[in-house]
């Protein structure tokens, strides 16, 4: 047993006549694969993994640099943001306080408007009230008026006029008619050449009578009573030596006759009349009482203007 032990502790022995064995011998490497450009050789392996360690090395700042450029650009970015913002917002809250003092100013010109229009309101509905007042009172005084005027105006005279406003006519053969006629129609177209005041009361009467503001034209000449009638310095009607503003015409006839302003104002008066009665004739005026006063005044001017009372403009 311990022989055994002792063989089997001892080396092996070269065997003997056999060839002694291969030993190991460093061979250049070159690789058999076609793509033989992409692999590199040891050396270069290790230059690559210097570049990546340094470069792995250089990484993390270049990173933090990075960082710290985008943290810069992003601190910038807000700021204009910030200032853009700050100054749409100073414009919005000017616009805002403008539009404000628009609306103040308007609600009070609306809220003065609303005063004026309510102080209009109540100065028109007191001035109607006024004049309703003042009409009533007027209304009251012209009956009373009336009333005096009937116990001192010769009621022969209004009894005329009554009887005549009943069937009101142009006939101046009726009493009222033909008081006024002899009273103030006939006295106020009574001037000095008698043939033409003949033909102007005629024509006056059948309300065919013209008068007309003097033309500078060329005018025929018409003789009546050996008065020059195309004169504008002398009357047709008085005679007398007067300028002659206004001209009459008769009719449908051609021929005109220069008038004075007095022999004006007398027939202006006389047509106003007889124009007032063919409005009582026609319906057109209807209050008898106004009536009455209104032709007490139609004769208050004949008799003035036949007096040579008239007014300047005549």
């Amino acid at each position: 047993m311990d022989s055994a032990r002792l063989q089997l502790a001892s080396p092996p022995q070269p065997d003997q006549g056999l060839p002694p064995p291969l030993a190991a011998v460093p061979v250049p490497w070159k690789s058999t694969d076609p793509c033989q450009g992409h692999r590199e050789s040891p050396g270069a392996l290790v230059e690559t993994s210097a570049g990546e360690e340094a470069q792995g090395q250089e990484g993390p700042a270049a990173a933090q640099l990075d960082v710290l450029r985008l943290r810069s650009s992003s601190m910038e970015i807000r700021e204009k943001g910030s200032e853009f913002l700050k100054e749409e917002l100073h414009r919005a809250q000017k616009e805002l306080k403008l539009k404000d003092e628009e609306c103040e100013r308007l609600s009070k010109v609306r809220e003065q408007l609303e005063q004026e229009l309510e102080e209009l309101t109540a100065s028109l509905f007191e001035e109607a009230h006024k004049m309703v007042r003042e009409a009533n009172m007027k209304q009251a005084a012209s009956e009373k008026q009336l009333k005096e005027a009937r116990g001192k105006v010769d009621t022969i005279l209004f009894a005329e006029f009554q009887a005549w406003r009943e069937s009101p006519t142009l006939d101046k053969t009726c009493p009222f008619l033909e008081r006024v006629y002899r009273e103030d129609v006939g006295p106020c177209l009574d001037f000095t050449m008698q043939e033409l005041s003949v033909l102007v009361r005629a024509a006056v009467e059948d309300n065919t009578l013209t008068i007309e503001p003097v033309a500078s034209q060329t005018l025929p000449t018409v003789k009546v009573a050996e008065v020059d009638c195309s004169s504008t310095n002398t009357c047709a009607l008085s005679g007398l030596t007067r300028t002659c503003r206004h001209r009459i015409r008769l009719g449908d006839s051609k021929s005109h006759y220069y008038i004075s302003p007095s022999s004006r104002a007398r027939i202006t008066a006389v047509c106003n009349f007889f124009t007032y009665i063919r409005y009582i004739q026609q319906g057109l005026v209807r209050q008898d009482e106004p009536m009455f006063w209104e032709i007490m005044r139609l004769r208050k001017e004949m008799s003035l203007a036949k007096l040579g009372f008239f007014p300047q403009e005549a």
